[in-house]
């Protein structure tokens, strides 16, 4: 598949992709007024709240990985990846395991 850059719209077009927005009543055009009026989210919403909302990804975990490159053979690595998501904790655990029995 390969991907195409959309070209240049005809006026026809653009005018008909206006009407359409136009006569979409989920999403009213803002008017002048109303854009005045806006505020930003922080000075709106409850702080905790908008704290969640601007936090992205996972959270941090208690004890960070440390990232690190290790040369495996290709097999082992990919029997672990055969097993489907999450091979590299299960991985990890078995690495764990073998710590504590050597210890």
């Amino acid at each position: 598949m390969t991907k195409r850059k959309a070209g240049p719209i005809s006026d026809a077009d653009e005018a008909r992709i206006q009407a359409a927005i136009a006569r979409d009543p989920d999403a009213p055009e803002v008017t002048d007024e109303q854009a005045a009026q806006a505020r930003p989210a922080s000075d709106v919403l409850d702080p905790t709240l908008f704290a969640k909302l601007t936090h992205r990804g996972r959270p941090r975990s208690e004890t960070r990985k440390k990232l690190v490159t290790l040369r495996l053979p290709p097999d082992v690595i990919e029997g672990y990846q055969a097993t489907g998501p999450g091979w590299q904790v299960r991985m990890g655990e078995v690495l764990a395991a073998g710590l504590k029995r050597t210890a």
